[in-house]
């Protein structure tokens, strides 16, 4: 049995499993399992988006499906937004390569949900309107702060599209059979199709669908895989342990914790930037009130932390029953594979516990959340377009309902076709460092602003305007100087800047920026703005008068 040889990122590792160039694995052969649950599954989400545009008639509507989703219905759609196919295939190979640390890393991606639970859930439903920055230009300059906004929006959407079409791209090149700029084309424009005619209350019930689909597909997985073990999850470990090329090496921390500093500001991305990320906020605007917003953080986290837990025992389970001798990683590169499909155990576990119609399955719902995960993304995008720059910005609140919502859609049209050419260009270029990219974006950047533009009196527009450029340009200055990019992409010898991950070094100069240029701010605006805060606090505390672009 073959040692493993991982020294990519933690980010590579998630990601890899949906980037692996197509140069590296053969195309597989066209799965009619496969194909035809994945048809299944687009003709349900097309009748849901016909339904759902027969429901469609207000901006209210398209952007926020009108306030009606309850608190269990918009936790299992923030579940589907944030369950991704790189959740269950890129957590799971990490599990499987690195043991503990791999679960290490679970755990980072799931202890942001009491942040959103207990100190944003309910001041984000009751001082939001249809995006993030509703909250915090409510007592700030509109039209700086939207446009800043709206820049760390769009930022971080563009990041995150361009992963998920490549990754899509791959995938169902790999697994279906089909070309890989077909698959891009074909989630491109389905993804179309939902956002432009269904708005939020599709893209909601299909993140819903898919939701329950990966529960359900991830359960079944899990327990065919228990069933040689006893369902003994102590048999399993023991069994992992033997048959591991590292041994016992595989329950203690490993290389991913090496570097204390790196693992502390990976940590910080992961569990800060959940609060920052755009199409996951903007799901606290379709519940009723503050106690659903809250209900569907309680909810979304029982969901992710179930499903978090089956993919650390799909991961043990593949130790055993896939086998490490695969070489899947050879001296961090990806090396011989299974399937033409990379790192991606769970497909192998799939296959090799359900055969070729389980297998078929699971590929089809992989391939519906990275669809679902494109649809949310894309109205995050269009909405920070259309409500934050053309409506409030260039319109400053005198378009109408009717324009604001023609211009989300050709915004849509835009943000679509830029990503299928985006995710067609990127074909053969390694982007795992994204998912850094885009975590790193929303920890330094709108965390910070909507943190404190919710809870300090003192924080003016130039303090919020300061400290969200500085956390922007910083993280992706660090990005770009570090070993992922600096060494892996651009072919430097020795990375500028020896950390993967930005947030611990951008983020608290976020807040820095923000206190000082704040502090020192003795502008007739920045008397306005620290005035504005008791009125903001009443409404963060009682939701009585929702915010709105024409309140202020």
């Amino acid at each position: 049995m073959k040692r493993l040889h991982v020294q990519l990122p933690a980010t590579a590792l998630l990601c890899q499993p949906l980037l692996a160039s197509a140069a590296e694995s053969p195309r597989q052969e066209m799965n009619l399992g496969a194909i035809g649950m994945f048809l299944l599954f687009v003709s349900i989400t097309l009748m849901i988006t016909w339904w759902a545009a027969r429901q469609t008639r207000s901006a209210s509507d398209f952007y926020t499906a009108g306030g009606g989703i309850t608190g269990l219905q918009n936790g299992l759609a923030i579940a589907g937004d944030y369950m991704s196919a790189s959740t269950l295939l890129g957590l799971s190979s990490m599990v499987f390569a690195k043991g503990y640390d791999g679960f290490i890393y679970v755990i980072g991606f799931f202890v942001g949900w009491p942040i959103l639970t207990f100190l944003m859930a309910e001041r984000l439903r009751n001082l939001g309107r249809y995006t993030f920055a509703d909250i915090v230009s409510f007592r700030l300059d509109q039209r700086r702060i939207r446009m800043l906004a709206a820049c760390g929006s769009l930022t971080v959407v563009c990041c995150y599209l361009l992963l998920q079409m490549v990754g899509a791209g791959q995938l169902i090149k790999l697994l279906f059979g089909l070309d890989y700029s077909t698959a891009v084309v074909v989630v491109g424009l389905l993804m179309l199709v939902y956002v432009i005619f269904g708005g939020m209350l599709a893209t909601t019930w299909v993140q819903i669908t898919k939701a329950i689909l990966l529960l359900v597909g991830g359960t079944v997985l899990m327990l065919m895989a228990l069933a040689p073990f006893g369902f003994s999850l102590e048999t399993l470990a023991n069994r992992a342990v033997q048959s591991h090329a590292t041994g016992w090496a595989i329950m203690g921390p490993g290389s991913m914790l090496a570097n204390p500093l790196n693992v502390a500001s990976m940590a910080l991305g992961l569990v800060f930037g959940l609060a920052g990320l755009p199409h996951i906020l903007m799901r606290f605007f379709t519940v009723p009130n503050a106690r659903e917003a809250r209900k569907s953080v309680f909810y979304a986290s029982g969901f992710i932390g179930y499903f978090f837990l089956v993919v650390c025992v799909l991961g043990f389970a593949a130790i055993v029953i896939v086998g490490t001798d695969a070489q899947y990683f050879v001296d961090g590169k990806v090396g011989g594979v299974l399937l033409g499909g990379g790192n991606m155990v769970a497909m192998h576990l799939a296959k090799a516990v359900g055969g070729n119609l389980f297998l078929g399955f699971l590929s089809a719902v992989a391939f519906a959340t990275i669809l679902a995960v494109v649809a949310g993304l894309t109205l995050a995008g269009a909405s920070a377009i259309s409500h934050d720059i053309y409506a409030t910005v260039i319109k400053q609140g005198t378009a109408s309902e009717a324009q604001e919502m023609r211009v989300s859609r050709i915004a849509v049209v835009i943000l679509g076709l830029l990503a299928m050419a985006l995710g067609i260009l990127f074909e053969q270029v390694n982007i795992a460092f994204l998912v850094g990219l885009t975590f790193g974006i929303a920890a330094s950047a709108n965390f910070p602003v909507l943190f404190m533009a919710m809870y300090w009196k003192g924080l003016t527009t130039r303090g919020a305007i300061y400290g969200g450029l500085t956390g922007l340009l910083s993280a992706l200055t660090l990005v770009v100087l570090s070993p992922t990019v600096w060494v892996t992409v651009l072919g430097h010898q020795k990375a500028i800047f020896p950390f993967d991950h930005p947030a611990l070094f951008a983020m608290p100069l976020t807040f820095l920026v923000i206190v000082l240029v704040s502090r020192f701010d003795r502008s007739v605006r920045a008397g306005l703005d620290r005035e504005g805060f008791d009125d903001q606090l009443v409404r963060a505390q009682t939701g009585v008068g929702i915010a709105t672009a024409t309140d202020h």
